[in-house]
């Protein structure tokens, strides 16, 4: 009987945005082509081995493009996709309401 059931589109999405990094790599990354030392850098929070993993699952959810060039030393860029823009809106609302929580806790 589960089988059968339709999926529910908020939990996909929350599997897609869920984590403690990605929408803030989605919102880093913006509208510029980022490499991978820039992303470091204005992420300082986040350890190098985390935010392989989680630019590796952006970019197999199809959210986070991923550009080699086949220089010496290595050059790696990404950017978001198409699809990886419609979460602007998101994360736009996620910050209104954050702002909104931070003036309720300074009162």
């Amino acid at each position: 009987m589960e089988g059968n059931l339709d999926p529910c589109p908020v939990t996909e999405a929350i599997k897609i945005i869920s984590g403690k990094w990605r929408l803030q790599i989605i919102h880093v990354i913006g509208s510029e082509t980022r490499r991978f030392g820039e992303l470091k850098r204005l992420i300082p929070a986040i350890s190098e081995k985390m935010l392989i993993q989680e630019l590796k699952k952006l970019v197999e959810l199809k959210l986070v493009h991923r550009k080699a060039y086949k220089e010496i030393p290595p050059k790696v860029e990404y950017s978001i996709t198409a699809l990886g823009k419609e979460i602007f809106p998101i994360i736009e609302q996620i910050k209104v309401f954050g702002l909104k929580r931070l003036e309720i806790n300074l009162e």
